[in-house]
């Protein structure tokens, strides 16, 4: 596994955990705003951060997706 699956998955579990979501409503909300996608291209900058830095992170992220 790749350093950038290993980190997508640990966002994917915490956004879960953190959100009290499924995997199930977690992988849709990801899908419908290419989240996987964003936290691949930002891989060099988001891993170096916290849990809840890239929590919020991904909020903001999904949030301008919405406009």
């Amino acid at each position: 596994m790749s350093r950038e699956l290993a980190f997508i998955v640990f966002c994917i579990e915490e956004y879960k955990r953190q959100k009290r979501l499924t995997g199930k409503e977690v992988m849709e909300l990801f899908d419908k705003y290419s989240v996987c996608e964003y936290l691949e291209s930002f891989y060099e900058a988001l891993h170096t951060t916290g849990a809840n830095y890239i929590v919020n992170d991904i909020d903001l992220y999904i949030e301008s997706k919405q406009s």
